[in-house]
């Protein structure tokens, strides 16, 4: 499909979203292409511990014979037995059913997906059927769906088994915290200082992965919850076009916002999670009447020259603001050279329109009425089951109705800056921040990039087209066939540091610090 047509496609999209409604088809239910995995060679350290393998990896090497699910699940219980009380990651663990179901498919038995026998970290906002789902709140602190989130089902059709639920920022606001703002999951790769940011609020999916305690993990983006988390723990995080992953079974957030997506270790291993994932659903209106989902694991296999070295798959612009190596200047400025070095990349100076600030910042505060309306009853009834998140909830209630209108049109003015302006000069474009194609519900890509003195990862963050999730995998997987950030893992906590936890200074979040940070 052109992109002009997807960019129609995507304003009237837009337009009937912000309505409350969405476009609608007759397209039924239905998952996108089935991936097939490539035959990738396996790195030595994957071969040597199942759990340092990427999924990918792991489907390849139970392919052939060489590690069953059961092994795989068992090892990553393991880790979670032994670390978790550091790492705090998850919310719920579901070992007997994860061990049962990968019994079930080293017997040849359940589903026979791309994902068969893969264990993964659901989010704990995703309805799980016969598992809690707290969302960590009190609000929910007794909810046991009776049925999966639209997502979940289509990971456990595709053989993926869920190890539990992952912590999360309260009400998928801020890092996660407890009620009274005291931090709980950590940074997997600073263990021991819990002050270091590991990004939120789908911080426990990301904790799980990058402390190598699941293969793969789902979380949700309404303001940076995917890619954030992404980028503080050495993981690659994609964020869809709004309406490419049903959000059916998710608890919600923000319904112009509010996305669904993989928090990966690589570009291959978030295509085929997303491949997965994504497609019509009829139990969310706003993922009807859509483009087709590309073939993102085409798109996130690196392309070789004759000569052996990496090129891109088509040619691509990117778009670098003039702000963008202001930040992390060393690590970005390495960032730009080895991306410009790669045939078939462009690099395009962007400057921000003078409303850029306002846009994007001062306007952005219409989220919080968008939040607070499906939450209303409880703000009535019992404003304290908010714990330390309320101010930003109140501060939803107290926005007007003509400042929710002006914020509208403040939004259309963006996306025809973005789209018609930024987007135009083009194809994807390095961003310092998720905010601007979070309000307008574009794709995002996180990925790592280096780490910074103290051993913390840095990410970047790429923004691309409606629809052209394939693009913006296509150059992460072309930079990261170029570089090895992304295959580096974090020490393993000393045992003291899990036998000491409740000793650990955990910092606590005040109600005006959770409002400032909150999606």
């Amino acid at each position: 499909m052109s992109r002009s047509l997807n960019r129609r496609v995507f304003l009237a999209s837009s337009a009937a979203v912000a309505s409350g409604a969405a476009l609608r088809t007759a397209t039924p239910a239905q998952a996108s292409t089935t991936p097939r995995v490539p035959d990738i060679d396996v790195r030595k350290a994957a071969l040597d511990d199942p759990t340092e393998a990427t999924l990918t990896e792991a489907v390849v090497l139970m392919r052939r014979g060489k590690l069953t699910s059961t092994t795989l699940t068992e090892a990553y219980l393991d880790r979670i037995g032994r670390y978790d009380g550091t790492y705090q990651a998850y919310a719920e663990v579901t070992a007997d059913a994860a061990l049962a179901a990968a019994r079930k498919a080293d017997r040849g038995q359940g589903a026979r997906g791309v994902l068969r026998g893969i264990p993964l970290c659901i989010k704990d906002n995703y309805f799980t059927r016969g598992v809690p789902t707290r969302c960590n709140s009190s609000i929910f602190e007794d909810f046991v769906p009776d049925e999966d989130a639209t997502a979940v089902a289509r990971l456990k059709a595709a053989g993926g088994i869920v190890l539990g639920k992952g912590q999360m920022g309260p009400l998928a606001t801020t890092r996660a915290t407890k009620p009274n703002g005291t931090v709980t999951t950590v940074n997997a790769w600073t263990p021991g200082d819990p002050s270091v940011d590991p990004g939120g609020s789908s911080t426990g999916p990301a904790c799980s992965v990058a402390g190598r305690m699941a293969a793969s993990s789902i979380g949700t983006q309404t303001g940076g919850s995917i890619v954030l988390p992404s980028n503080q723990q050495n993981l690659t995080g994609l964020k869809p076009t709004m309406g490419r992953v049903s959000v059916h079974g998710v608890i919600p957030l923000s319904f112009t916002r509010d996305h669904s997506g993989p928090l990966a270790r690589d570009a291959m291993d978030a295509a085929l999670m997303l491949q997965v994932m994504a497609g019509p659903d009829a139990g969310d209106p706003r993922t009807l009447g859509l483009p087709a989902v590309p073939d993102l694991v085409r798109a996130a296999t690196p392309v070789l020259s004759r000569g052996g070295a990496v090129r891109m798959r088509r040619a691509t612009r990117i778009g670098v603001p003039s702000d963008f190596p202001a930040a992390q200047k060393e690590l970005r400025t390495a960032l730009l050279n080895q991306l410009d070095a790669i045939p078939g990349i462009t690099l395009v100076d962007i400057a921000y329109p003078a409303d850029w600030t306002l846009l994007t910042g001062t306007f952005n505060a219409a989220r919080l009425a968008e939040r607070t309306e499906p939450f209303r009853h409880w703000l009535r009834e019992d404003p304290a089951k908010f714990g330390v998140s309320l101010l930003s909830w109140l501060q939803g209630l107290m926005l007007s109705g003509d400042e929710w209108i002006t914020a509208q049109r403040a939004k259309n003015h963006l996306l025809r800056e973005v789209l018609d302006g930024l987007m135009n000069r083009c194809d994807v474009l390095l961003q310092t921040g998720p905010v601007p194609f979070d309000i307008l519900g574009l794709p995002e890509i996180a990925f790592p990039i280096g780490f910074d003195a103290g051993g913390v990862p840095v990410g970047a963050i790429l923004g691309g087209q409606p629809y052209e999730e394939d693009r913006l995998l296509e150059v992460a997987a072309a930079y990261q066939a170029v570089t090895d950030w992304h295959t580096r893992r974090p020490a393993d906590p000393v045992p003291a540091a899990a036998r000491l936890k409740a000793a650990i200074g955990r910092p606590r979040l005040s109600a005006e610090e959770a409002a400032t940070s909150s999606a």
